[in-house]
C-alpha cells in the first residue's frame, strides 16, 4: 500500500458550517475577530474594481472633503462584512440567493477595523430543494467604536443535517 493510499483510508469527513436546524429565528451570530482595511487592500479593490472616485485614492481629498483619512471603497466594506459573516452563515453550504435593503450607514476609513454580526430573521423549509432551508439574516458591520456603518439582508439556500 502506497503513502498516498494509507493517507485516504484514514481521512475523516468534517462538515464546516453551521446548518439550517441552527437557524433558529432570533438566533444572533457574533462573527470572528474582524479585520483592519489596510491601504493596500483599498488601492487594489478600488483599482481592480475600477472605481476611480478619488476619496477612495487621494488622501489628501479626501481630508479636504472633510474626512479624516482616505475612504474605504463602499464595495470593499460590503464585500468584507459579508465575508465575515461566511463562516457561520453559509460555509454548510447552499446557494446564495441575494441581497436587500443594503445601506451605508456611515464612512469606514483605511485603518478602520470592521467587525459583523448576523440575526436570522426568517428560517422555513424549502419546497423545491429537499434537503435544504432558505434562510435569511440581517447582518451588520461595525467599526472599531462599535458605530455600525452598514447594514443588509442576505438569504442562502441552507443544506440540513438530514434530509427531510
Amino acid at each position: 500500500m502506497s503513502e498516498e493510499t494509507d493517507f485516504r483510508s484514514r481521512a475523516v469527513t468534517r462538515h464546516k458550517g453551521n446548518r439550517y436546524e441552527d437557524m433558529t429565528e432570533g438566533r444572533v451570530f457574533e462573527h470572528h475577530w474582524g479585520r483592519t482595511i489596510t491601504a493596500g487592500d483599498n488601492a487594489a479593490f478600488t483599482s481592480q474594481t475600477l472605481s476611480f472616485c478619488p476619496l477612495y485614492f487621494n488622501e489628501p481629498y479626501a481630508r479636504a472633503m472633510g474626512h479624516p483619512a482616505t475612504v474605504v471603497n463602499p464595495l470593499l466594506v460590503f464585500n468584507t462584512v459579508f465575508g465575515l459573516s461566511v463562516e457561520d452563515l453559509s460555509e454548510g453550504g447552499g446557494p446564495f440567493l441575494g441581497v436587500d435593503g443594503c445601506a451605508f450607514l456611515a464612512p469606514v476609513h483605511v485603518g478602520d477595523t470592521l467587525t459583523a454580526r448576523s440575526t436570522v430573521k426568517i428560517a422555513r423549509e424549502s419546497k423545491g430543494q429537499p434537503g435544504f432551508g432558505i434562510v435569511t439574516w440581517h447582518t451588520e458591520g461595525f467599526n472599531q467604536h462599535g458605530e455600525r456603518v452598514i447594514e443588509f439582508h442576505r438569504t442562502n439556500l441552507v443544506r440540513r443535517r438530514t434530509r427531510s
